[in-house]
């Protein structure tokens, strides 16, 4: 498998099962699962990234434990829609992934992500540093649930829901 279209990736859905969403950042890994029905994400961790191995057979690990047969990961486009030095890095990290094991994996914009869920966040009155804790795994659940939204009206528009 490799980086899909949101076509074939739907099409796939049976035989993917659970999805992980990935907000890749230099420092954490914002990590959140999809129900099986591909309905609602829930968040999972926040991995710290130390060296690459480690941070890899941590994920896998992950993956195993949740069932997990696919990925959406955040595509850090600029905000005029433009690919700046973010996807350059999200895109190597794809690809070392999927050097691993052989996952289906959509690109899913994540602008405005972090946005959205630091306002959640100081909405509900929560602290600096519980913010601190949860903005990435927080984040992960914003961009799978914004992708299964988008996959659910895709489904329906195109038959398939």
């Amino acid at each position: 498998m490799a980086i899909c279209k949101i076509d074939d990736f739907i099409n796939q859905r049976k035989s993917i099962g659970k999805l992980f969403a990935l907000d890749v950042g230099k420092k954490t890994i914002g990590i959140a699962v999809s129900d099986p029905d591909w309905k609602v994400a829930s968040p999972v961790t926040i991995l710290r990234r130390l060296k690459f191995t480690p941070d890899m057979e941590k994920l896998n690990a992950l993956a195993l434990s949740h069932e997990v047969g696919g990925f959406v990961i955040g595509w850090p486009l600029n905000m005029d829609g433009s690919m700046g030095p973010r996807c350059d890095s999200v895109r190597d990290f794809t690809y070392a992934l999927l050097r691993l094991k052989d996952w289906p994996v959509l690109w899913q914009d994540e602008r405005l992500s972090t946005v959205s869920v630091e306002r959640a966040m100081i909405d509900a009155d929560m602290t600096r540093q519980k913010r601190s804790e949860r903005r990435d795994a927080l984040a992960a659940t914003w961009i799978l649930q914004s992708a299964l939204d988008v996959m659910a009206g895709q489904d329906y528009k195109d038959g398939h829901g």
